[in-house]
């Protein structure tokens, strides 16, 4: 095969001599020069192209990573580089063997250590390893599992040594990650760049993750064709919620957080719309401490109280199970190859990182002679911040380290610092070389284990960066594994029938879910009247502003207390501010508050971010299409939040787009999901939020009376915030009158934007209810709702316009029954919050216990 273009590798590292692209004669790889050969053909115009379809793809798909306390937002884009890293089947055979040896020789080491501790017996480990090690839980000591492998899932994280082998670098075993962004990495790629995937020979994923399908099936403690199966989060905020979501969505299994989980009679249950449903099988991505919190950490919202019960009754199987996180301890390492050879009677077959204990004279007393060369973990460390990378630390710091270390010896590990091999990058429209580390999955597989082809491989952002870590800012790449033979393409293959346990009906959703998909439709709906409204109030500003009147109008003060009202961010133009002045004196002041201020409750940014919150957390349930309007109001606000320019007229230009894009947005939600699978939730929530602000609306601008142009003007204005001026000319062809606008937006049954109409298909939907069942009789809900519906029905627009005389100014009966309807519907909402969304039940240890993170 010709040597490729050296045109990509004119700004590449080759002094470097541990890369994955060269020899050690500083040759190409055969296969990183085909690879390259495959770019020549593209050009680096074309490889950059490919690089922005997959900037644009992952953005589209709303592939994310959550950084903490990230400058730019909770949720960072997913980065992927163009360049793929690959692997020849050759040298992948001895990686899956050396993963398949080392999940069984840790699976054997869990059960040993929550078993007989014969490790500790034989002096095989030394007991302050384990028992010292956060992940240790006693707790867990003696539960048997209903799997044939206690350690169901597990991934290591690889780089290559000087040697020019992969090593082990470190374990992971407590809820790994990584196996969604491996699959979306792949998804990405095979799109992006189809004919040098096809031409690579690169193996494919489909058969692990139908292989991780049927190990979650098989796991059930009770045998059945549809075992109930939930993935079990910590919410949206955790750094890999996307990949939570991803596979919940992909597998068809509900995802679920500890409020949607609570314990009975020994067994497991998922809190319902109808009630409790049995659960069989967790596959969980809390940390094992937060996973009963009436065993363990008291102060966990995270995980479901008597867990650790219902598992020692062998009525539910957790993958992994809870106390895992043991064996994701660094001082395990100088061990493993005699624990190797008590087990399995064989040497290891990945080599690892050299490693000494500082639990043991010989290898302490090394350790402090050379610290300054080595790198320094705490075998159970709690953060990413307690690994001192010594070569950089000030003499003080390490006399500090190393008296820590003589202190409690037990709890240091010492590891030669090793320099990861390098890989190539598209960087700037050139190809540089980054560290970067590879993390392999594998799963138990009947009495085996099997491994994935392919993996999560971490890039470090720059090339003088050591540590690669994705909250440091780090990118990632998909892994090839090249195959000799082309690959058969794969036949579509279904899901065994006896695993479609998807979401299937509203009695099989989660309470927590529902709970959301509420509040989604609440907020959706609050953000578009509040929205509106708005827009409608700056546009008269502009009038008033361009005919240089003075802001001090009756309509204008109607308008803006309105605003107020409507919003809730009281006192605002109500009353005097904190600082002692009325806010109609700088009206703009405050208008610009309620728009922008997002630490205000009630205020349009406010809303939108409670908005943006519901729909995160529950992502897995919506369409692809739905996530790219979503990010499109996403970057819309934030530009302008970021902006400078706030005048009437670019206020104005922004609140046109976030409301069709709204509508665009709440138009495909009833694309995403059936109704019975909870899109009546958020039907209700929007429907009762819509009621609830057009009753505030009316009673702000209707219920006074006013001259005769003040009264029309804001009769126009209500009509035009409601967009129903157009259907008013259209239906009545006159002059626009109280009683007739009243007609229209409170009483017509067959006008959709009427509250009559919307408290009748609310009515209709909570009929649909799972409590709402009941012979003979309605719940307490129902029958808020049908006062308020047959209030309004019984209502005369012409006995509502009237005052008590002609002197009078304000319309009594019609604030009367306003305020009534309000009344109700929060009643209602209330009643349904307290039926299906009732998460306050907290239990609580009895003995406090200590868990340090």
């Amino acid at each position: 095969m010709p040597i490729t273009s050296t045109r990509w590798l004119s700004n590449y590292n080759t002094e470097y001599r541990n890369d994955e692209m060269f020899t050690p004669k500083n040759g190409i790889k055969p296969y990183w020069n085909k690879l390259l050969t495959e770019f020549d053909k593209l050009g680096p115009n074309g490889l950059m192209a490919r690089q922005r379809d997959i900037d644009w793809l992952l953005f589209e798909n709303g592939v994310t990573y959550n950084v903490y306390n990230d400058p730019q937002g909770m949720h960072r884009p997913w980065n992927l580089n163009v360049v793929p890293f690959i692997l020849p089947k050759s040298e992948w055979q001895t990686v899956e063997a050396g993963i398949e040896q080392r999940a069984e020789l840790l699976n054997l080491v869990l059960k040993d250590i929550y078993g007989e501790g014969n490790l500790i017996k034989n002096g095989i480990v030394p007991y302050e390893i384990i028992y010292g090690h956060r992940g240790f839980l006693r707790q867990c000591a003696g539960i048997e599992y209903p799997t044939d492998k206690f350690l169901s899932i597990y991934a290591a994280d690889l780089s290559r040594g000087t040697d020019g082998r992969l090593w082990v670098v470190n374990d992971r075993a407590e809820a790994p990650s990584g196996m969604g962004y491996a699959l979306e990495n792949r998804s990405t790629t095979s799109r992006i760049l189809p004919e040098m995937y096809g031409r690579m020979n690169v193996k494919r994923l489909s058969g692990f993750f139908q292989e991780l399908n049927q190990m979650l099936i098989a796991a059930s403690p009770v045998k059945k064709e549809n075992p109930n199966i939930v993935i079990l989060t910590p919410g949206s905020h955790n750094e890999t919620y996307f990949e939570h979501a991803y596979l919940s969505s992909f597998l068809g299994y509900p995802l679920v957080q500890g409020n949607d989980l609570v314990v009975r009679d020994g067994f497991l249950w998922m809190k319902s719309l109808q009630g409790l449903k049995r659960i069989d099988v967790v596959l969980r991505r809390v940390d094992d401490a937060f996973a009963d919190p009436l065993e363990l950490r008291e102060d966990s919202h995270l995980g479901v109280a008597g867990l650790l019960d219902v598992v020692r009754r062998k009525n539910v199987s957790v993958i992994n199970p809870v106390g895992s996180g043991v064996i994701e301890n660094p001082g395990l390492i100088p061990f493993m190859p005699a624990v190797a050879k008590y087990f399995l009677n064989q040497d290891l077959i990945l080599p690892q990182i050299a490693s000494w204990w500082c639990g043991q004279e010989r290898e302490r007393k090394y350790v402090l002679e050379n610290l300054s060369h080595l790198v320094i973990k705490r075998i159970d460390r709690t953060n990413r911040e307690s690994i001192y990378f010594t070569e950089f630390m000030a003499q003080q710091q390490l006399n500090d380290l190393k008296k820590e270390i003589e202190e409690t010896p037990y709890r240091y590990v010492a590891q030669e610092r090793i320099s990861f091999s390098t890989a190539p990058n598209l960087v700037n429209e050139s190809i540089e070389s980054r560290n970067l580390v590879t993390r392999a999955f594998c799963i138990a597989s009947d009495d085996k284990y099997s491994v994935m082809s392919g993996g999560l491989v971490r890039v470090a952002p720059d090339r003088e960066t050591i540590r690669v870590s994705n909250q440091r800012g780090g990118t990632s790449k998909d892994l090839w594994v090249l195959d000799d033979a082309p690959i058969k393409e794969d036949k579509y293959r279904h899901w065994q029938k006896r695993s479609s346990v998807a979401i299937s009906g509203l009695n099989d959703l989660p309470s927590l879910t529902a709970e959301n998909l509420y509040w989604a439709g609440r907020y959706v709906g609050r953000t578009l009247v509040n929205a509106r409204f708005i827009r409608m109030v700056m546009r008269h500003m502009a009038l008033v502003q361009n005919r240089n009147e003075k802001p001090d109008s009756i309509k204008l003060q109607v308008l803006f207390k309105a605003v107020t009202q409507l919003t809730g961010t009281y006192p605002g133009f109500t009353d005097k501010t904190k600082e002692g002045k009325l806010a109609m004196e700088d009206p703009m002041e405050e208008m610009l508050s309620v728009i922008l201020d997002r630490d205000r409750p009630g205020s349009l940014a406010h809303t939108i971010s409670m908005f943006s919150n519901s729909y995160y957390s529950i992502r897995n349930l919506w369409s692809s299409d739905m996530w790219r309007v979503f990010e499109n109001i996403q970057k819309l606000w934030q530009s302008f939040e970021e902006g400078k320019d706030r005048s009437i007229n670019k206020i104005l230009k922004v609140l046109n787009q976030l409301i069709t894009r709204l509508i665009a947005f709440m138009g495909l939600i009833e694309e995403s999901i059936l109704v019975q699978q909870g899109l009546l939730l958020y039907f209700i929530g929007l429907q009762l939020e819509q009621s609830m602000l057009t009753i505030t609306k009316c009673r702000s601008l209707l219920t006074i009376k006013y001259d005769e142009q003040v009264e029309y003007d804001l009769l126009e204005y209500l009509l035009a915030s409601h967009e129903s001026l157009n259907i008013y000319r259209y239906s009545y062809r006159s002059y626009i009158q109280l009683e007739h606008v009243l007609d229209l937006v409170l009483l017509d049954l067959e006008y959709p934007r009427s509250l009559t109409f919307m408290l009748n298909r609310v009515q209709k939907d909570i009929a649909r209810l799972p409590h709402s069942h009941k012979e003979n009789s309605l719940s307490n809900y129902q029958k808020y709702i049908f006062e308020a519906f047959s209030r309004l029905r019984l209502a005369e627009s012409s006995d509502l316009v009237k005052t008590k005389s002609e002197t009078d100014f304000f319309r009594e009966e019609l604030d009367t029954l306003l305020e009534k309807l309000s009344e109700l519907l929060y009643e209602s909402s209330q009643s349904i919050s307290s039926t299906y969304f009732n998460h306050t039940n907290k239990q609580n240890q009895l003995v406090t216990q200590s868990f340090p993170i």
